[in-house]
């Protein structure tokens, strides 16, 4: 009888144990932290829903140029030093704003699976040399999330449009960065109406996918726009008309945001934007 109970007690624990991970395997959180790569993939991050994104700008102090001229220079190592410390948590781009921008010299892209990843880098880097003599001037956080309106069920036809198209011009040399937010009349519509004037709004956008790259971050409840939209290209011209054709369309109407700011900057490796803003 008690070899017979001590085998009941196994049985009942291995059952116990085997209910309690396919739990923990069915949570969302759980399922997430599984499925994150050990090591941050350029190629797979930005590819995948679920990713935050955090853009912050910044505008250098008069006092930089008070910094001796070696500390500046090393302010690029120090910086490349900082995210080769936070390589396998966050994704760093850092763009060149100066000279074309007033009230920034350059900003921050951070992409990471872990918001709280992305705010330990930013904090790190307000500590560097060029973190310390600079001011931010604009934060916006957003997430990446499945196509809501042109996706294969309810757009088959846009939607193969957009899968379809690749991006074939010369390597982009400039990004853009549009925030964006709706008001309140465009939430209260119905789904059905949103997706109409999402397909009226992606139908002129179609032709500028070769020579523009685009990506969208969903902001509403994390910051005070509703989307955050994210442009590389090597023809600004291309860009200038693609933003006329989506100006003239009717779901226009019902932006109460769109840009203020405008960002524009051009693509550098992180280390090179330091460099540039050293001399």
């Amino acid at each position: 009888m008690q070899n017979i109970s001590i085998r009941s007690f196994k049985l009942s624990l291995i059952a116990t144990t085997i209910g309690a991970a396919i739990a923990m395997a069915s949570s969302p959180v759980v399922a997430q932290q599984a499925m994150q790569p050990m090591k941050i993939e350029r190629g797979t991050i930005l590819t995948q829903p679920g990713v935050f994104g955090v853009f912050t700008m910044f505008k250098l102090r008069p006092d930089w140029n008070k910094v001796p001229a070696m500390e500046r220079k090393g302010a690029a190592e120090e910086v490349k030093k900082l995210i080769e410390k936070h390589k396998d948590n966050v994704l760093v781009d850092l763009y060149l704003t100066r000279g074309l921008e007033t009230n920034s010299d350059f900003f921050f892209r951070i992409n990471a699976y872990d918001l709280a990843k992305a705010q330990t880098f930013m904090r790190e880097f307000r500590s560097t040399t060029v973190g310390k003599n600079a001011d931010v001037f604009e934060t916006l956080v957003g997430v990446t999330k499945p196509l809501n309106y042109i996706s294969k069920d309810k757009s088959p036809g846009l939607n193969a449009g957009l899968s379809s198209a690749t991006y074939s011009g010369p390597a982009p040399r400039y990004v853009i960065v549009i925030p964006v937010k709706k008001n309140a009349e465009w939430w209260n519509m119905s789904p059905e109406d949103r997706l109409k004037e999402m397909e009226v709004h992606t139908a002129p956008t179609l032709a500028y996918l070769v020579n523009v790259k685009r990506k969208l971050y969903h902001s509403t409840g994390l910051d005070d726009t509703d989307f955050i939209t994210y442009f590389e290209t090597d023809d600004l011209t291309a860009f200038n008309n693609l933003m006329l054709s989506l100006a003239q369309v009717k779901e226009n109407k019902f932006h109460v945001r769109w840009g203020s700011p405008t960002t524009l900057g051009t693509i550098h490796s992180p280390e090179d934007v330091i460099k540039a803003l050293a001399d």
